[in-house]
Parts: C-alpha cells; sequence; structure tokens
C-alpha cells in the first residue's frame, strides 16, 4: 500500500509495484517459494476471463492449477510437464485454451527465493496468424506437389506420346512381317519394361494362331487354339489377376510357366473391324517389375492399337502387291514380274554373278480343249500345268503365266545344258497328267517348250532373252509338239 504521506518505505514500493503491473497489458502473478500466490494485477482477470473469487492473496498455486483444468485451459500433460519444471525451479510456458476460444500464453520465470513470476499473455490473433501461416503453407505446398504431379504427368504423357509415335513410325515403315515383329519386341522392351509376352497371329487358314514374336521371354507357343482365350472368346481385351473374380486362360494354364502367373492381360488384335490376332503381355514375373497391370494396361492397350494397324497396313499392302505381280487364275507370277526378274537377273550375271536358264513353254493344241469339253476344262488344264511346274523346280524358280497357254519359267544359276533338263524333265511330268472334270476324263496334255540360257557379259534385255526362248519354242511346235527345243540365237541383241 502506497502511505499517506507518499513516503518511500516498503509499501511505498509495493503500491508502486502494483500501480505498474496493473497498468500493463499482460496478467501477472508471484508465486512464493511454497506456492502462494503473494501479488497479482488486476488485468489478470480479463486476461484469463476469472471471477473476483477465482484469485485472491493467499491463494494456492494447485488451487490456481486445479481450477485451471477443471475448466480445460490446461491439459493434464501440461500441468505435468510444468510441476516437474517448477520441482527443479526452471522455466517453462505453455498454451491455455480458454472457454471463449481465446488463446493466453503463460510463461513462468523462477525468481530469486524460491519463487515465480508469471505472466499471462493474450497471443490469440499470433496464434491465429500462425494456423493460417501453417495452413496456407501446407496448401501452397499441396498446390505445388499437385502441380508437380500434373507437371510430371504431363512429362510422362509426352514421354509416352513420342515412344508411340516412334513405334507407329517405325510399324509403318515396315516392308514386310517379319521386319515388324522385330520392331515390336525392341519396342514393348522398351515401353513395357518388366514385362512378358507374345504376339500371335491367325494362320491363314483361320483354324488356330500361329507364335510370331515374344519379348523377355522364351514362352511362345508354336500354336494356340482361339477358343483357349477369353479374350478371343469374348471379344475384348481380357484382365487377369490372381486376387480378382478371374479364370486362367487355357492357353497359360496349359502352358506351364516357371514363374506363377499373377496377372496378364490379352488384347485381341483388330484391323479394319476383322480380328487378325493376339497380344498377350503378362506383369510382376519378368526380369525387374516396373510395369503392372493396373498402371500400364491402357498403355498395353494403345501398343495393341498401334501393333494392329501396322499389321493391316502390311498385310494389305502385301496383298495389293501380291495382286500386281500374280496371275489370280494359277497363282504363279505374271509378265510384269517376270520382267522385272529377268532384268535383275542379268544384272548379276553381267556383274560376275551366276548366269540363268530360260524356258518358254505352252499347252499343245489349247483350244481343243475348251471348244470339245467347255471353258472350265481348258482352266484345269492350265492350272493341273501350274501343279507340275512347283512340283518339278525348285523353289528358286521363278514360274510365271505370260498369258492364255503361255508360261514362262526363269532359272537362277542354271546354264543352257540343265536348264533343258529340267525342262524335259518337266515336259515328261506333263505328260502322265490325268485331268478329270466333274464329268469325264480329258485327253493326254502335252506342253513344247523352248530353251535360252544367259552368261552375262553381253547387256541383254528382258525382250531378247525371251524371243530367243520364244524362237525355240516355235521350232519345238514346228517340229511336232510334245518336245523340247534349245536356242540356237548367238549372244542376244541388247536393244531386242
Amino acid at each position: 500500500m502506497v502511505e499517506p504521506d507518499g513516503g518511500t518505505g516498503a509499501t511505498g514500493e509495493l503500491a508502486l509495484a502494483e500501480q505498474i503491473m496493473n497498468i500493463m497489458e499482460q496478467g501477472i502473478l508471484v508465486w512464493t517459494a511454497d506456492g502462494v500466490c503473494e501479488l497479482h494485477n488486476t488485468r489478470i482477470f480479463d486476461v484469463l476471463e476469472l471471477r473476483g473469487d477465482d484469485l485472491t492473496i493467499g491463494t494456492t498455486r494447485a488451487e490456481f492449477r486445479d481450477r485451471a483444468v477443471a475448466r480445460g485451459e490446461m491439459s493434464a500433460e501440461d500441468r505435468e510437464v510444468s510441476a516437474a519444471h517448477i520441482k527443479a525451479h526452471q522455466p517453462y510456458s505453455f498454451d491455455r485454451h480458454l472457454p471463449s476460444g481465446r488463446v493466453v500464453l503463460t510463461n513462468a520465470r523462477p525468481a530469486r527465493g524460491g519463487g515465480y513470476v508469471v505472466t499471462f499473455t493474450d497471443v490469440t490473433r499470433e496464434r491465429t496468424a500462425a494456423r493460417e501461416l501453417t495452413r496456407a503453407k501446407r496448401e501452397a505446398e499441396a498446390a505445388q506437389k499437385k502441380s508437380q504431379e500434373v507437371l510430371d504427368q504431363e512429362r510422362a504423357r509426352q514421354v509416352l506420346a513420342r515412344q508411340l509415335s516412334e513405334l507407329d513410325e517405325w510399324l509403318q515403315s515396315c516392308k514386310s512381317l517379319d521386319e515388324l515383329y522385330k520392331i515390336v519386341t525392341r519396342f514393348m522392351e522398351r515401353l513395357l519394361p518388366g514385362s512378358q509376352g507374345e504376339l500371335y497371329l491367325y494362320s491363314n487358314s483361320r483354324d488356330g494362331l500361329v507364335g510370331t514374336c515374344n519379348w523377355n521371354t522364351t514362352d511362345l507357343h508354336h500354336h494356340i487354339a482361339a477358343d483357349s482365350c477369353w479374350s478371343l472368346r469374348r471379344g475384348r481385351a481380357y484382365e487377369f489377376s490372381a486376387e480378382g473374380l478371374c479364370f486362367l486362360c487355357d492357353h497359360v494354364a496349359d502352358h506351364g510357366h516357371e514363374v506363377a502367373v499373377t496377372e496378364y492381360l490379352c488384347v485381341p488384335i483388330v484391323a479394319h473391324g476383322d480380328t487378325v490376332g493376339l497380344l498377350h503381355i503378362r506383369f510382376g514375373s519378368g526380369p525387374g517389375t516396373a510395369a503392372d497391370l493396373t498402371t500400364h494396361g491402357d498403355l498395353a492397350l494403345r501398343c495393341a492399337e498401334h501393333i494392329a494397324m501396322a499389321i493391316a497396313n502390311v498385310k494389305l499392302r502385301d496383298e495389293l502387291h501380291d495382286q500386281s505381280i500374280r496371275d489370280p487364275l494359277t497363282g504363279l507370277y505374271n509378265r510384269r514380274y517376270l520382267m522385272e526378274a529377268l532384268r535383275r537377273e542379268i544384272g548379276f550375271a553381267d556383274g560376275g554373278g551366276a548366269g540363268f536358264g530360260l524356258i518358254s513353254l505352252d499347252a499343245d493344241k489349247f483350244k481343243s480343249f475348251n471348244d470339245n469339253h467347255g471353258h472350265d476344262a481348258g482352266v484345269m488344264v492350265l492350272r493341273g500345268i501350274c501343279e507340275q511346274l512347283f512340283t518339278t523346280f525348285d523353289p528358286s524358280a521363278i514360274c510365271c503365266r505370260m498369258g492364255g497357254e503361255e508360261f514362262a519359267v526363269c532359272l537362277p544359276g542354271k546354264d543352257l545344258d540343265q536348264a533343258e533338263a529340267a525342262a524335259e524333265a518337266m515336259r515328261q511330268n506333263i505328260a502322265v497328267l490325268q485331268i478329270r472334270t466333274a464329268y469325264t476324263t480329258l485327253p493326254k496334255v502335252t506342253v513344247s517348250a523352248g530353251v535360252a540360257a544367259y552368261a552375262g557379259g553381253f547387256g541383254a534385255s528382258p525382250n531378247s532373252l525371251l524371243k530367243c526362248a520364244d524362237d525355240a519354242l516355235y521350232r519345238a511346235k514346228d517340229g511336232g509338239r510334245n518336245r523340247v527345243y534349245r536356242a540356237e540365237c548367238g549372244a542376244p541383241d541388247p536393244q531386242g
């Protein structure tokens, strides 16, 4: 208390201290060494939202803390931790969460003599700002993470798009199915690392599928039945997972893979509305396990689409090319292809390579078969001759139908004697043919042939060589038919 005369004794100093404490924004409380309140300011009631009887001079620390715990301002953990610090006479601090929602920082510092000076500061705004800052930071981090994920996805999409574009470019550049199989093998290893797979295509007879290529495995079937795969039977992609309600395809179950198959994907290869094959991909059992069904299933489907289109294009290109060089009636090469083949063989021979033989032949009295037995009989004769050409000559021979009943055969690597012997064998084989129609057995079929050869060095032309062989053929006809004559011409005229 301040003395009336304004003295400055102990009582005056205490009154001055109270005046100073009462004008402060913080609540202040002084505990004695034995935990009894010996001083507090009036601000503490506002800061801690206390009633007048909640705190008085002489209130014990235990009573004060019990009321704080009862009101929910102070947690049991804060009480235990602060009690340990008090026992050790160390500073402590914690936040009080008042029922009104305000937050008050309790900050205690040990005083001389064993007591404590405790300040109570309203930090509601600071804590709210800190929480908002933390939330804003988390939201910013989440947004940054999301942006990074989107960026990573876009980069992955761009990489995938480039890889698929590169795959498509290579596939569309294929000249043959064999080239396509090599490209599929190489790219599937890159696009689906750790996967194992095979590509199957329908056989020409459509009675099954033939294994064409594989990657990261030697488990390639030579032949599988079309009904052994759920995807082909159901007409759409089929995903198998050992943990799902799924059933193994027969072509997987019957194969006996050394490693248990836990998940795989079968995709029908469909081109222009026609199913041409099957792409089978296993996951989780290959070298490394980077690829899995959930993550890479869509990519596998996209690969199947690109492969299907490439197969369709190659097949279509092959069909169109085959139609341009094949005779539709007999399946032999046509005149156009023979001329290209002769140019190629002439160039090879002129460059120091082996020469070749050339046979020109036609069916004797062919018109009589059509006149006496009908057009179908003529067709049967032509096909019978065609079959004997395939039977007589080795696979390197280029057998062609020049038109009507006229044929020609190019024999790479054969000289004139060898070509004549081959032509004679052909003539004899045709002479013993028995060709039957639906109504009768046709008369004996014979052919006449002329033989020429080219050893290189004269710069011959295809037309000049054909003329030599044709001249020999005409002499065979004039000589009585059903015979083989050698060409009598010398070095062919390059301009012939």
